[in-house]
């Protein structure tokens, strides 16, 4: 049992990189989302790509004509796999998810306890619902957690942000 529990330990992310040329100006409480995100997300995750023996991975995300790609190397450099997934599936969620932050944001501001309340559990029901769809698209290709899921969910919309909202 230990041998396995070594082994799984080194199935991890110790680099997250997101392609600059994806990426655009954004507000400051998107920018704290994101490097909350990549922080947490470092801190602890569970990444296996499909057929990898070990890692530990960096991982680079762009959008690259309306697909998001997932580069995938292990520690030192070595390629390890690339996927391009459709954004299409995700696409409703992360719009509505926008709408929600925004509207989240705003009420921090201003609103009572409650209102702020019920406006972060429609924005955390959306959360999950993209963190599902990213585990399905990725399904055969790259095994994440939920924890995991959720944290690059965060990062797709940074991503994603900049494009067809």
């Amino acid at each position: 049992m230990s041998d396995q529990t070594d082994h799984d330990s080194s199935h991890h992310l110790i680099h997250i990189g997101l392609d600059e040329g994806s990426l655009a100006r954004s507000t400051p409480d998107v920018e704290k989302e994101r490097a909350i995100a990549i922080y947490d997300l470092l801190e602890q995750n569970s990444f296996i790509p499909f057929g990898s023996e070990a890692g530990p991975y960096l991982l680079d995300l762009a959008i690259v004509e309306n697909r998001l790609r997932f580069r995938v190397e292990r520690e030192g450099g070595q390629f390890l796999c690339e996927h391009i997934l459709s954004l299409t599936p995700l696409r409703r969620v992360i719009r509505d998810y926008f709408a929600v932050c925004q509207t989240y944001f705003e009420a921090i501001k201003a609103a009572s306890p409650a209102k702020i309340e019920a406006i972060d559990m429609g924005r955390r029901g959306l959360h999950n619902e993209g963190s599902e769809i990213l585990q399905q698209r990725l399904d055969g290709k790259i095994e994440i957690d939920f924890t995991t899921a959720r944290r690059l969910f965060t990062l797709i919309c940074a991503l994603h942000s900049v494009r067809g909202r």
